[in-house]
């Protein structure tokens, strides 16, 4: 049997005793933590908790560093619940360690200490850092001197511009976080920039960052290389090939190829510039050794390596089917090409061929690069002489005097014996007759004598055949009227005549060739017309004469037995050919030296020449001043002047004599003028806007054709107006286009003189106009501006301009209010003058930035306590987000029963005192946030008193519409409602 006692006991704490098993002492739920405030946030409040888990209740107290703390209605601490609440708390005041004790009868127990800290981080010093160069390879660091700071801070580097980070990159950068230094293991040329060291405190309220100013790293190096395409590069003929070469350095280098045991072959066109070379349709011209040079203002790096080019197999002759007759010998040729050697060999071979040999044979040729065949058939034959398939021609013509060709082809195998007989009469070889080995008979000199029937007569072991023709005599084609030289202008047009006899039973034609080579009349627009008439006339017509028709014409007079042939010679004058030879000497900073050969001058003297050139940021070509201005027909060369530093240029030259201008040369070798210091200053200059404290300045980045050389960049000088002393700053990037300078003791609008101009490695060049930019204004939503009977143009960054709004002055105002804007908003600005006679054209933009929107939040946790005649109403600080403007302070509206107006407070503080109405009437209160962006959201109360009882109301809104205020008593059973509309 379980037996459990119950005993009941006491303890007595204070006069008041905690009975057991019933009551229980303190046990905290939650303790005060330590915390770090920011130093100088406005209106702020610490909250440290404290908790307790009690039977009866827990109360509570607080001590700091020992002595306790001392709650007072008029004091900056409150106690709500457990919890200890300090406003607006201070360095010297509030900082220390603070302890919870909660207390009941049964005992007290006290908590952890919490340390109250405040944590600060000043801004970098405004002195410039000193720029760093840096060789590439080398390792370095960039020191971040961080500024005064509580506690501990967090680091990161800026490379140029927000929010680019410098990263790790494979363990190449490292930042310390011990001391912020920025250590680089091995420096790269696109490492140069400016960096900023950007130092970041995090506290339990709030986070701040502060940048330090830039520090300018230039990695030098001279070319390196580090891409190489191989020493021995094969590749086949017909293909493309492509080495590959790339170069570290800084400046950035440039590459170019070249043919070291030749000419660089004109088909790999722009690639000879770029890093990969491309050879397409290899040829074995091709075959060599190959160079690549990497080259800038540091030095100069090479590499070379052979390109041999091979070939695949490729038939140059074949074989091809064959018949031959028994006992005959038979050569086969098989001839190929390719690289390596070909092994050329024979699946079959025969020579003094028997019956047996017929058959397929095949011809092999092979290398590494692949195997090809030839194939035939061999067919040998045994045949009696046989002219059915090949008899002699029925009827031959020949002309008078000319001579003739009859052939005897009949089919036998072995090869027959032949010969040719007029009549009774065997022909023999004499002066004007020849019978050939293989049977053909040539007569010569032909007369009607010569006409008659001709047999020839074939034999071989096997049998005999024969075949007979009719020679017929007819009369001689002959030129009558003979073409005649001609000398005319280009463009003009002429007719050369050729008249022929012949015999009247056949068929006159005429042809044309020029040089040789056969004309076509017959094309509708062409240049050559046929003549018509008369069958024995056939002259050429030659219309709008170019200089491509100069040269030899052959008139050709043909019938089917013979032909006639007269020649002349055409002239055509006109504008010179192209110049050749054209190459660059003696380049400079704005001249180059050009050197030419005479082109053709097409029988018309040369006499003069004009230079045409274009840049790489023009692709048309125009006229270039020369020195002399005007070139002689008989120059060779001459100078080109006012050209631009730095720039690539390439030029042409154009020869002209009284027939007007020619084709112009092949351009020249792409050249770049040399470096020197800007000669212009940066347009534009303007700037404005921005947010509080800062100075916005910009300008319009110069075009590459201004630039005048490498390391460019823009160097700034600004000054408050009227002041002695001016602030240079080096913005090197030559894409920017706007500087920002931060001072926290900038004054809102503040005018400063502004002047800029340009350098590069080469110096500086000339300043600036000085324009004056105001520092940033105060916040606004709408913006003001001076302006002289103009209207005005506005809009917003990343808009087009010819969308944009407009706002237009009556009168004579010289001033104009723009409202409606977008909060938080940058907008560009033109102001119009214009009259009764139009419109004038924009001024030079100026830009604008709004300011952020107040918060959109109301206060928060809104209390209020009576005491008498008297209304206490406190509230919580409304913390501004990141896209807000900050709160810098608050504006109670209020008004009694029965008041139609509002009377306004500007509190700076969380809590207010009003009076109360004597007749038991009620106040309604409406509190909001105001600052630089205006007046925030509004929280809306009605508070009254009830005979002096302390009373706490809210405002409800009913489904309905209808605003409702309970009245809740300090008897929970009753309540009650006043509503209204």
């Amino acid at each position: 049997m379980l037996c459990i006692c119950v005993c009941m006991c006491t303890c007595v704490l204070g006069g008041e005793v905690c009975v057991s098993g019933h009551d229980s002492g303190p046990v905290f739920e939650e303790q005060p933590s330590s915390l770090i405030y920011p130093e100088g946030l406005p209106e702020g409040k610490v909250t440290l908790n404290c908790q307790a888990r009690a039977s009866p209740a827990a109360s509570y107290r607080w001590r700091v560093n020992g002595s306790d703390v001392v709650i007072r209605e008029d004091s900056h601490y409150t106690l709500v619940a457990g919890n200890l609440v300090i406003s607006n708390p201070q360095h010297g005041r509030d900082s220390g360690s603070y302890q919870c004790f909660a207390i009941n009868r049964c005992g007290t127990i006290v908590s952890r200490a919490a340390n109250l800290k405040f944590g600060y981080l000043r801004d970098f010093p405004s002195e410039s850092r000193s720029p760093q160069t840096a060789y590439e390879g080398a390792g370095t660091f960039l020191a971040c001197q961080a500024p005064a700071h509580y506690p501990a801070l967090s680091y990161r580097w800026i490379l140029n511009e927000f929010p680019s980070f410098v990263q790790p990159d494979g363990g190449r950068w490292f930042v310390s976080q011990v001391t912020g230094n920025l250590y680089l293991a091995n420096a790269r040329a696109n490492d140069t920039g400016s960096y900023f060291c950007l130092t970041t405190i995090n506290m339990d309220i709030s986070t701040k960052s502060t940048f330090s100013k830039a520090i300018q790293l230039t990695v030098k190096s001279a070319p390196n290389i580090r891409v190489r395409f191989p020493s021995e590069t094969y590749a086949l003929a017909g293909h493309t090939t492509q080495l590959e070469c790339f170069a570290y350095g800084n400046p950035t280098p440039k590459l170019r190829w070249r043919k070291v045991d030749g000419v660089l072959p004109s088909k790999v066109g722009a690639s000879a510039d770029g890093p990969i070379l491309t050879i397409p349709d290899l040829s074995f011209d091709d075959e060599g050794m190959y160079e690549c040079e990497a080259y800038s203002s540091e030095g100069r790096d090479t590499h070379q390596g052979r390109v041999s080019v091979q070939a695949q197999p490729e038939w140059l002759q074949v074989m091809s089917d064959s018949e031959v007759e028994i006992s005959s010998e038979l050569h086969w040729s098989c001839v190929a090409a390719g690289k390596p050697r070909l092994i050329i060999r024979w699946l079959r071979n025969g020579i003094n061929l028997a019956l047996e040999d017929s058959g397929m044979y095949q011809c092999v040729a092979e290398n590494k690069h692949g195997t090809i065949y030839s194939n035939a058939e061999l067919r040998v034959q045994v045949q009696a002489p046989d002219f059915r398939l090949n008899p002699v021609r029925k009827l031959v013509p020949a002309a008078r005097g000319g001579q003739v060709k009859m052939e005897c082809k009949p089919r036998a195998a072995p090869k027959p014996t032949l010969f040719w007989s007029r009549g009774t009469e065997l022909l023999t070889n004499s002066s004007r007759v020849t019978v050939t080995p293989d049977g053909v008979l040539w007569i010569y000199n032909i007369s009607r004598a010569d006409e008659g029937k001709y047999t020839c007569f074939a034999e071989n072991y096997l049998g005999k055949a024969n075949s007979t023709g009719h020679l017929s005599v007819r009369d001689a084609t002959k030129i009558k009227l003979a073409p005649s030289n001609a000398d005319i202008n280009q463009g003009e047009n002429v007719t050369l005549q050729c008249h022929a006899s012949h015999d009247p039973t056949m068929d006159l034609t005429f042809t044309w060739s020029l040089n040789g080579v056969l004309l076509d009349l017959e094309e509708p627009n062409g240049h050559y017309h046929r003549v018509e008439g008369v069958s024995t006339i056939g002259d050429l017509a030659i219309v709008n004469a170019q200089l491509s028709q100069a040269g030899i014409y052959t008139c050709s007079a043909q019938t089917v037995v013979d032909s006639a042939v007269a020649s002349a010679r055409l002239v055509v004058r006109g504008p010179p050919g192209p110049p050749g030879g054209l190459v660059v000497k003696s380049v400079n900073e704005t001249a180059v030296e050009l050197r030419w050969s005479r082109g053709y001058d097409n029988h018309s003297p040369i006499g003069k020449y004009v230079i045409m050139g274009r840049s790489e940021h023009s692709h048309d070509w125009k006229r270039m001043r020369t020195d002399p201005v005007n070139i002689e027909g008989n120059a060779e060369s001459a100078r080109v002047i006012d050209l631009r530093p730095w720039m690539d240029y390439e030029f042409q030259v154009i020869a002209s004599n009284i027939l007007g201008s020619g084709e112009p040369s092949m351009p020249s070798q792409s050249i770049r003028t040399k470096q020197s210091a800007p000669t212009v200053a940066p347009s534009g200059l303007g700037g404005g806007g921005g947010d509080r404290n800062e100075l916005i300045i910009t300008w319009t980045p110069m075009a590459r054709e201004y630039q005048n050389g490498d390391g460019f960049g823009y160097i700034l000088w600004f000054r408050k107006l009227e002041t002695p002393s001016w602030t240079v700053v080096r913005v090197p990037n030559a894409e920017s286009s706007r500087y920002v300078y931060s001072n926290q003791s900038l004054s809102p609008y503040c005018p400063f003189e502004v002047k800029i101009k340009a350098y590069n490695s080469k110096g500086e060049g000339p300043f600036s106009q000085i324009a004056v930019v105001h520092s940033a204004e105060e916040a606004v939503t709408a913006f003001e501006i001076q302006v002289s009977w103009e209207p005005i143009r506005y809009w917003r960054q990343h808009e087009r301009e010819a969308a944009a709004d407009r706002v237009r002055t009556a009168g004579l105002e010289n001033t104009a209010r723009v409202s409606g804007l977008r909060p938080n908003t940058l907008y560009h600005v033109t102001v119009l003058a214009y009259n009764s006679a139009g419109t004038g054209p924009p001024s030079p933009r100026t830009t604008v930035i709004t300011k952020k929107p107040p918060p959109n939040r109301p206060p928060g946790n809104v209390s209020w306590k009576t005491d008498g005649s008297w209304v206490t109403v406190r509230w919580d600080h409304v913390k501004s987000m990141d896209n807000e403007s900050t709160v810098q302070g608050y504006k109670v509206l209020y008004k009694h029963e029965g008041q139609s107006a509002l009377k306004v407070l500007d509190k700076g503080k969380t809590s207010v005192n009003l009076p109360l109405p004597k007749d038991n009437g009620y106040v309604v209160l409406e509190i909001r946030s105001w600052g630089e962006g205006g007046d925030g959201a509004a929280h809306e109360i009605i508070v009254s008193r009830d005979s002096g009882i302390s009373v706490n109301l809210e405002m409800l809104r009913c489904p309905s519409g209808v605003f409702g205020i309970i009245v809740m008593l300090e008897d929970p059973a009753t309540f009650h409602l006043q509503s209204s509309h």
